[in-house]
């Protein structure tokens, strides 16, 4: 009797221990913002448009100077961030149109599923533009598969693909939220429909005009011209200012019914903002000095209050570890006449702060992103680091604190610098390896960076961005020259050939 006691004992104790470590994991929130730049917050040094919510997760948390997307447009940099894989090892993962196909594949490791393996409940909420299904065309009137749920999300809440593409729907775990049987939804991407009224043929219907460079005059929703052609559906159809809020509350409910599931959770939050077409939330309309682009920063700031203090109502605010960061960098005019870049240029806001370029771009202002990391107790508060970090090290960094072990035989790119996202240690990433619009790789490593030559016009004048392509070889000494004024590729022969070679082992590695 004493020995079967004894060994009761030791089993609760066993179990006990077993709950309270999982118990004590931290949540995990990633809050992905669109288009943001790095002089776009306060904490990185902008004035005329306050971020003060942003600015309070730096304040008491770190704030990173050197962290990079994998790519200056976002498709290929949300692949990586959930797949811990560079986006250009695999066909067809630049920005895509609305009705693709799911590009990440379903048979692998992904950050999502490093969590369920934890025992976590996880989510995504907000723009996905990762594809879905995987026939052509995609049935929107049924449920899509595969999609987030094959990827590793037990909940879903998106819109498919960006908010100037059709579907100009909302869905829910993988099928479209208020669908009508009466009225399906069809996509096309080539030609309008007959009757279907477009941007093009009747701009009056227009509340906000698009630069008829850039393609934005097809299916009109809420008196906004979108790429592509869209007929059915009508009640499915979302306005663009009720985005923020129905996001907002999506967060909040996934997380209350986690903690109904008694499971820590991670969520992916895709803020929609600021990408176009920037049509804030109508309480924010003319608040900022910058136009609809400095609105929706605002508004993408006020997102952020009201996730940070439902976790703090909720008493989860301790024992939450959030992640704040951008797909790619700033670009003012991207196909929408809404005043971003008059405004900037007449108050002085440079969006990508002292880096050259942006959204598409070579230079560093394409993938040199926001990125904070905020966990209180766990990280010193208004702490800075210069450390050279990458999104797609998330997956690996996040297995070694959930102590999860990747697979052995399992190709990733992803790496494990968990010390240096919380502050630990000041180790900078061997290499990081960015991605252009053009996907002319650039590789850099301690503190140069060698840009390989490509094709390509040097701006891209419809977004009037530099974009760093040349038929010349290209490196820069960042540390001294973070603008990337100097190109000293004919001085520094020798450094080229190694960087050439490291790039050449990265991208036959497999």
């Amino acid at each position: 009797m004493k020995r079967n006691w004894i060994l009761t004992v030791v089993l609760s104790c066993f179990f006990f221990n077993g709950f309270a470590q999982s118990a004590g994991r931290p949540n995990v929130l990633i809050i992905y913002t669109d288009d943001l730049g790095y002089g776009d917050l306060g904490c990185n040094g902008a004035t005329i448009v306050g971020t003060p919510n942003i600015d309070r997760l730096a304040q008491n948390g770190i704030n990173f100077s050197n962290a990079h997307a994998t790519a200056s447009t976002c498709t290929p940099s949300r692949y990586s961030l959930l797949s811990g894989r560079y986006a250009w090892r695999k066909k067809g993962t630049n920005i895509l149109p609305g009705d693709a196909n799911l590009v990440i594949p379903t048979n692998g490791t992904t950050l999502p599923k490093v969590f369920q393996q934890a025992g976590y409940r996880t989510g995504v909420v907000g723009k996905w533009h990762l594809g879905l299904g995987n026939q052509s065309p995609v049935d929107w009137n049924r449920e899509v598969s595969p999609g987030p749920r094959e990827v590793g999300f037990d909940y879903s809440f998106i819109f498919p693909a960006t908010a100037d593409r059709v579907p100009t729907i909302f869905m829910e775990n993988q099928r479209a939220l208020g669908l009508e049987p009466e009225d399906p939804i069809s996509v096309n991407y080539q030609q309008a429909f007959p009757g279907e009224l477009t941007g093009k043929a009747h701009p009056e219907l227009l509340k906000q005009h698009n630069d008829p460079r850039q393609g934005h005059d097809g299916h009109i929703v809420n008196g906004i011209g979108r790429i592509g052609f869209m007929k059915g559906g009508k009640r499915s159809e979302w306005t663009d200012e009720e985005l923020g809020y129905v996001f907002n509350n999506k967060v909040l409910e996934f997380i209350d019914s986690s903690r109904k599931d008694a499971k820590p959770f991670f969520l992916y939050y895709a803020i929609h903002n600021i990408h176009v077409p920037r049509m804030p939330g109508t309480e924010f309309k003319g608040k900022s000095k910058l136009g609809y682009r400095g609105d929706v920063i605002l508004e993408m700031d006020h997102s952020v209050g009201v996730i940070m203090n439902g976790l703090r109502e909720r008493g989860l605010l301790e024992n939450t570890l959030v992640v704040f960061s951008s797909d790619n960098g700033p670009v003012l005019n991207d196909g929408y006449m809404d005043r971003s870049a008059e405004t900037a240029a007449a108050l002085g806001h440079q969006p990508g702060g002292i880096y050259r370029g942006g959204k598409y771009s070579a230079f560093e202002a394409g993938t040199r992103v926001p990125f904070i990391v905020h966990w209180p107790g766990h990280i010193r508060g208004g702490a800075r680091s210069d450390a050279l970090v990458s999104q797609v090290d998330l997956m690996a960094s996040f297995a070694s604190l959930l102590q999860v072990k990747l697979p052995d035989g399992e190709f990733t790119d992803s790496r494990d610098y968990l010390s240096t996202f919380l502050g630990k240690a000041k180790r900078d990433r061997d290499f990081i390896v960015e991605q252009p619009a053009n996907s002319a790789l650039c590789i850099v490593k301690d503190g140069w960076k060698y840009m390989t030559p490509s094709k390509g016009p040097a701006l891209m004048t419809a977004v009037n961005i530099e974009t760093g392509y040349s038929a010349q070889e290209q490196l820069y000494d960042l540390k001294n020259d973070p603008g990337e004024r100097s190109n000293l590729a004919g001085k520094y022969p020798q450094r080229v050939a190694a960087l050439k070679l490291l790039l050449k082992k990265v991208t036959e590695a497999e």
